[in-house]
């Protein structure tokens, strides 16, 4: 059972993975990059002030902080250092069929995805609150995250099911974010 899971994960990323040309090698190739975000969180901080002023805002941003950084350390240390999963660009049944942009691989291991684990408490942690005032925001959100996600894929550094749990995982530690403090944000 495991084994025809893990199969139609391999068969799945090589599907995604195989969808390459050059334009949108850069593409997800920028997408894919840490300062991607950062044009994103300027935007999100000022949606945040915008709604809710200064004082909550700050707990709100203080909030998706700790969720990023909960989801972070939980990626790595709960999941690829007990998983220890390889990512496909290091498995040696299927690396020499990864098309590869820029010749990057990422480490060693890939279970769970810690980029759509960190975008999806972004998007959830910011995103509930934001769904208060204008629920397209909450879906423009998750879209963006998505967008990550659906890049380590197709970069071919993570299987689908990296990127669902890590995703799963992020919007779980968002959510929670947002149900622990928005008693302290919503005075």
């Amino acid at each position: 059972m495991i084994e025809a899971l893990e199969h139609i994960d391999q068969q799945l990323l090589l599907l995604i993975n195989g969808l390459n040309n050059p334009f949108f090698d850069e593409v997800m190739w920028i997408i894919s990059e840490v300062y991607f975000g950062v044009p994103f969180y300027i935007l999100f901080i000022y949606l945040s002030i915008k709604f809710f002023g200064v004082r909550s805002s700050i707990l709100i941003i203080l909030s998706v902080v700790i969720a990023v950084s909960l989801a972070d350390l939980s990626a790595k240390y709960l999941f690829k250092e007990v998983f220890l999963r390889y990512r496909p660009t290091h498995n040696l049944l299927i690396k020499n069929q990864v098309h590869l942009v820029n010749n990057y691989r990422g480490g060693m291991y890939g279970f769970v995805s810690s980029h759509a684990a960190n975008m999806f408490a972004v998007a959830s942690a910011f995103g509930f609150y934001f769904r208060m005032k204008n629920k397209y925001l909450f879906y423009a959100l998750l879209f963006w995250a998505a967008l990550i996600a659906y890049s380590r894929m197709y970069l071919g550094v993570h299987y689908p099911s990296d990127v669902f749990v890590g995703s799963l995982l992020g919007a779980l530690i968002g959510f929670l974010s947002f149900k622990i403090s928005k008693k302290y944000v919503l005075r």
